[in-house]
């Protein structure tokens, strides 16, 4: 299903999220991806804030989630507004083509750490400093540069409506990286021992490996489409050219 709504079990767990998150009038900025089911968990979850504080969650296209598949690729700006439309939601920065899944927007390990990055780049420069993210559970991991738990659940480590907590880390401002909070960790790890920092490296190098090969794979069934597009073609121009000579030999 193309860029599918919140299930009524989804509305239901956003609703538990507004109850058990911490200092939830704190918030001063509120981003997600502009897919439906991240706009709409937003304004579900953090409606009382949104109300009285008069805040506008930001659509943020580079939070989308990471695979082409029918189900996390976006809808186009028009048909979001519509959607939208009275909502405090700022669709300001999602543009034509955002959810082309090409390029930029690509489903390769490469252009999804990249737009991780810019996604993190941009938050830092925000003025505000208590900032909520909506996003999907696969982009996550490369927006954190954390992989721990990555097999937990179908392609990730997070739950619905799980929530963490994260700091911009002083090491390599340009790159904007997080660090998890201690109370976050303990909050969701308990007793669990976290990856040090090899194994955290070689999940995440295990992880993009897979995404090469999925991404190689999707190119080659490409590829395949487009020859026999182009044998359909050649038997097409065949077709015309022997009902042509027929014409003309009538």
């Amino acid at each position: 299903m193309h860029d599918p709504l919140l299930t009524p079990y989804g509305e239901e767990q956003c609703r538990n999220l507004q109850k058990n998150f911490p200092n939830l009038q704190s918030v001063d900025l509120i981003v997600a991806s502009p897919m439906k089911r991240t706009l709409n968990t937003a304004l579900i979850a953090f409606e009382p804030v949104l109300k009285e504080k008069g805040l506008k969650i930001i659509a943020l296209p580079e939070l989308q989630e990471t695979s082409d598949l029918p189900c996390d690729t976006g809808s186009t700006p028009e048909e979001l507004a519509k959607i939208f439309e009275g909502q405090p939601v700022d669709l300001s920065l999602v543009k034509p083509g955002w959810n082309s899944k090409r390029m930029k927007w690509a489903p390769t390990a490469t252009a999804i750490q990249k737009r991780a990055q810019l996604a993190r780049s941009w938050l830092m420069a925000r003025p505000e400093k208590e900032i909520v993210v909506v996003s999907h559970g696969g982009f996550l991991h490369y927006f954190t540069e954390d992989w721990s738990g990555s097999e937990r659940f179908s392609g990730t480590g997070w739950a619905n409506t799980e929530f963490r907590d994260y700091n911009f880390s002083t090491w390599q401002p340009d790159e904007a990286h997080l660090t998890e909070t201690g109370e976050s960790k303990r909050r969701r790890l308990g007793k669990e021992k976290p990856l040090d920092h090899n194994e955290a490296t070689q999940l995440q190098r295990t992880s993009t490996i897979e995404r090469v090969q999925e991404n190689e794979e999707y190119l080659e069934k490409q590829r395949q489409i487009e020859l026999s597009k182009t044998k359909d073609v050649r038997d097409i121009q065949a077709k015309v050219l022997v009902d042509s000579q027929r014409s003309w030999g009538a």
